[in-house]
């Protein structure tokens, strides 16, 4: 009988991946050993791939470009990733290797924006496009990058009262966006999202505030649907209207010139995952030529603002099973030396499913099992992956340790986790691990952040030595 687990993998997926194979020790990912990973620094631990930022930016370029060249497409496309999906250092130090432009959506963007060009990861020329309702301190902040000379800072209105704040604030003259509050699917509890000028409103908008104010000129339309860019009935009704307000704007606004097409790429979260990201490219530009064409005005430039896209699949996650628990007769709970909660919130807060693999003991007998987490929290577990209704992994053997992998998991978790602050139940924030590629293309690794001790945990709630 076929009973190992590599077995199991055969039967279930194709296999190998481009991303995955098994090499002599275990599972490789990129060609990474991941139970070297396991040997040299231990678990858990959190690791990020840089190269995968890079390799993701430059495909997404591709498929604009031949899109664009298929289209005979007049305008240009530029990439932007939007720095909330993760902000860390090397994140971005990474991204920006490949003449991207930035989304913001907080004031202290603005800060790391600043810091940017102070380095020169950034110039001018960096487009920045400013986001999400605008507090004091972030119309303060844009203010500032535009003032001292950043004019291709675009803030992006989400409310009636963004203009003249900005107007006060800003000294000559800017550019500006006007975010379209798209229609939400119908699953969602609301109607209208709660951001952005409703689809019927933005043409009086422009009348009323704009039109003749001297000091401010409309560049873009920002138009973001909440679940990406997907091959949906949804999807494509929405795109419409928003194109339809494109060219009703651009007949009284002339110098509009750009479309935002924001919502991202979905990224692999299963190992059965497909995708045509071309035909998504391609038909989208089609859509906005054939409208622009129907109602002949110029076709616009076109932005993306792409987070998870850009750095989900650089990251992974790596834990020890610690302890076998039969809670019933059908029920095995596997439990992990970390917790799902504090480094996988997503996992918790809206059950998305990341890949999930054993680093190793592959040819091993498998059972299935459940995953659980540290913390005293009865929501702190995983039990099905995103093709499955169940988890398998090898047996639990006391004697012989078993690692398991979440993959692609890149972004959002540090930032909804609280990296570097308090966890729940005090678990301690595991050691982070960079991972990369020198001029010969051989891999380097970097321990990032050590994991959290006791002293840091206890400063951060009062307890001074």
């Amino acid at each position: 009988m076929n009973t190992k687990y590599i077995d199991l993998i055969n039967q279930t997926y194709y296999f190998p991946q481009e991303e995955f194979r098994l090499g002599e020790k275990g599972l490789e990912f990129h060609g990474v050993d991941t139970m070297e990973l396991v040997e040299k620094y231990g678990a858990p631990l959190k690791f990020t791939y840089l190269p995968k930022i890079s390799e993701n930016i430059n495909l997404a370029k591709k498929w604009f470009a031949e899109a664009i060249k298929k289209n005979g497409y007049k305008g240009t496309y530029n990439y932007c990733y939007c720095t909330k999906s993760s902000h860390f250092k090397h994140v971005l130090d990474e991204a920006l290797k490949n003449d991207i432009h930035i989304e913001t959506s907080s004031a202290f963007d603005i800060d790391i924006v600043e810091n940017l060009k102070l380095t020169g990861k950034i110039t001018d020329k960096t487009y920045v496009i400013c986001n999400g309702f605008k507090r004091e301190q972030y119309i303060e902040n844009i203010a500032r990058l535009i003032n001292n000379g950043h004019e291709n800072c675009i803030p992006i209105i989400d409310n009636y009262e963004e203009i003249d704040l900005l107007s006060d604030s800003i000294e000559n003259h800017f550019n500006v966006g006007i975010r379209i509050a798209s229609e939400e699917e119908p699953k969602f509890e609301f109607y209208t999202s709660r951001l952005g000028i409703g689809y019927k409103n933005i043409i009086p908008f422009y009348e009323d505030q704009i039109k003749n104010n001297d000091k401010v000129d409309i560049k873009m339309l920002h138009f973001f649907i909440n679940t990406g860019i997907r091959d949906t009935a949804y999807y494509w009704n929405e795109l419409v209207k928003c194109l339809k307000v494109y060219v009703r704007l651009k007949k009284v606004c002339p110098s509009l010139d750009s479309l935002n097409i924001g919502g991202g790429f979905p990224i692999k979260n299963s190992m059965h995952f497909e995708y045509d990201y071309q035909y998504m490219v391609d038909e989208i530009l089609n859509q906005i030529s054939i409208t622009c064409a129907e109602a002949d005005v110029p076709v616009p430039n076109i932005f993306t603002e792409f987070g998870s896209f850009t750095v989900g699949e650089s990251g992974g996650a790596i834990y020890e099973i610690l302890y076998q628990k039969q809670q019933n007769d059908r029920e095995k709970w596997n439990m992990i030396n970390s917790s799902f909660i504090t480094t996988l919130p997503d996992t918790w807060a809206i059950s998305k499913k990341f890949i999930m693999l054993p680093i190793n003991r592959w040819n091993d007998e498998y059972e299935r099992v459940l995953l659980g987490g540290l913390t005293c929290d009865s929501d702190d577990y995983y039990n099905s992956e995103q093709n499955m209704a169940a988890i398998y992994l090898p047996k639990f053997r006391k004697e012989k340790p078993l690692y398991i992998g979440f993959f692609n998991t890149g972004a959002y978790q540090e930032s909804i986790g609280g990296f570097g602050g308090l966890q729940h139940c005090l678990i301690p924030q595991p050691k982070h691990i960079l991972i990369d590629r020198d001029e010969n293309n051989n891999i380097t690794t970097k321990l990032f952040s050590e994991q959290q001790t006791s002293e840091q945990l206890l400063n951060i709630l009062g307890y001074e030595h």
